[in-house]
Parts: structure tokens; C-alpha cells; sequence
């Protein structure tokens, strides 16, 4: 019988795993604060880094589907999202959505056999680039509720990674996702719950409320990592790019926020219009 003593050489497999954790810490140790900052600040600042992961996950989304190299449509799409993401500045919603419009119909024209799949990526990345503004932009509650999306969706994706790799147990969805398991779903949701009690304790909220909010906003964000790791599945790519250490690319470390605050983006609206997303979100 065979054992792993002090002195047993640690396997390529958990060297690497090591190495992955130590730089998935180190980026995250630098991106959070610095986001929170920038989320702090709003505004115009805060758009043009919305703009330009938009523009980032739209090219990443190209990258995995095959047609980055259409110039023609990897500029209509940019274009349009910069455009819109000056128009939602202004308060332009409506011209937002009409430039939107138009990029994604002359991305599709230029793609010919691609066009499905170049006017879902550049839907996909109008749809973080618009959610992300018009929740911030709310002057009351922006701030609040934008910061809750992000922590909710950062501890559950916290949650998920040690739960998964230290409790193991039945797969989520194996075909899609081999790695994600059960347990680190359910170690997400209870972190996302968690986030959700600070919340309603500090006075953001009533506590039944964001404590639901804080559940779908968890489930929300793992359906949008499963949904982008099916697309990454479906063109067997393992990650969108290599632009952030020990994460992959853009998409691969915004797929759950992207699905959660469109998620937010919808609720605040039915609830408070286009001028208080924030507020229509977390006050109920």
C-alpha cells in the first residue's frame, strides 16, 4: 500500500493546481478593489470600463465561434458598443438601443455563415454593457445595488470553487461543466445568502426580500456560467483567452455577473423605470 507522506513529491496535477489557486488569488486580490473603486466613482469612468469589457467579451465571443478574424464585423460591434455606451451616458436609452440595432444587423450581414452566432455574442455583450450602466446610473441606490450583484456573484463563485474541490460529490452537469459539482453549487448559494443577511442588516433592505434576491441572484449566475461554458463546449475551446492570470479570459470571469445583472437590470426596471433600476431592484 502506497501513501502521500511530507517528503512525497507533489504531482504535476496538484503543482499545477496550486500554481492556478495561487494566481486566481493574486488577480482577484488586485481586480476587486480596484472594481469597487471604479463602481464607487460611476459615472464616466465607470462607463468606459463597462465599454471596453463589453467590446473585450463581444471579441472574446468571436474568438471562441470562430470569426474574429471578420474585421468588418469585429469593428460594427466594437463601434456600436462604444456608441451605446455614450448614449446611455446621456441618457439616451433610446438611441442606445437603436445603435445596438443597427451593429448587430451589419455584424450579421458580414459574418455570411456565422451570422447567428456573431449577433448573439454581440446581443450578449449590448446586454452587459446597458445593464451594467443603468444600474449604477440609478443616483439613489445605483452604488448599493450594483455592489450586491457583484459581491453575490463573486462569493458565490468563491463558494463554488473550494466547495466543489473540497467536498467533491455528484456532478451539476457533467456533459457541460465536468469540474462543477453539486456541492459547490449549494456552497455558492449559501455565501450568496449570506452576502444578502449583511445587506438587510446594514439597512439596504428588508431581509426576506434580498435574501430571495440574493438566491436567484446566486442560481442566476451559475446558470450563466453553465451557459457560456456550454458555448465554450460547443466549439471545444477550454478558455476565451488567456488575458487574466489563473482565470482565462473576460468572459470566462464575467459569464455569472453578466447573467446576474441583467437579471438586476430587468427586475429594477419593472419596478423603476429607467431612472431607478437600483432603487426598483433593492427596495421592495
Amino acid at each position: 500500500m502506497s501513501g502521500v507522506g511530507p517528503d512525497t513529491p507533489a504531482t504535476p496535477e496538484a503543482a499545477k493546481g496550486s500554481s492556478n489557486l495561487f494566481m486566481r488569488v493574486v488577480a482577484a486580490l488586485i481586480m476587486a478593489p480596484l472594481t469597487i473603486a471604479i463602481v464607487w466613482i460611476g459615472g464616466w469612468p465607470w462607463a468606459c470600463i463597462v465599454i471596453a469589457a463589453a467590446a473585450l467579451l463581444y471579441f472574446e465571443w468571436l474568438m471562441i465561434v470562430g470569426a474574429s478574424g471578420n474585421r468588418f464585423a469585429v469593428v460594427a460591434g466594437i463601434a456600436a458598443l462604444a456608441i451605446a455606451g455614450i448614449c446611455l451616458m446621456m441618457r439616451r436609452t433610446d438611441l442606445a438601443l437603436g445603435i445596438v440595432a443597427v451593429g448587430i444587423a451589419l455584424a450579421a450581414v458580414a459574418a455570411r455563415g456565422q451570422r447567428g452566432w456573431v449577433a448573439s455574442g454581440l446581443v450578449y455583450a449590448a446586454a452587459a454593457l446597458i445593464a451594467s450602466i443603468v444600474v449604477r446610473r440609478d443616483a439613489d441606490l445605483g452604488f448599493v445595488a450594483l455592489m450586491f450583484v457583484l459581491l453575490v456573484v463573486w462569493v458565490t463563485d468563491i463558494g463554488g470553487y473550494f466547495a466543489g474541490r473540497g467536498i467533491g460529490g455528484p456532478k451539476l452537469w457533467p456533459r457541460v461543466s465536468p469540474k462543477k459539482t453539486w456541492a459547490g453549487a449549494i456552497g455558492g448559494l449559501v455565501l450568496g445568502l449570506a452576502i444578502a443577511a449583511v445587506f438587510a442588516w446594514l439597512g439596504f433592505g428588508a431581509m426576506l426580500p434580498l435574501l430571495l434576491l440574493g438566491a436567484v441572484l446566486s442560481i442566476v449566475s451559475q446558470l450563466g456560467d453553465l451557459f457560456e461554458s456550454a458555448i465554450k463546449r460547443r466549439f471545444d475551446v477550454k478558455d476565451s483567452s488567456h488575458i487574466i492570470p489563473g482565470h482565462g479570459g473576460l468572459l470566462d470571469r464575467l459569464d455569472g455577473f453578466v447573467a446576474a445583472i441583467v437579471f438586476a437590470a430587468l427586475i429594477g426596471f419593472m419596478r423603476g423605470g429607467l431612472d431607478g433600476v437600483g432603487r426598483g431592484f433593492m427596495v421592495w
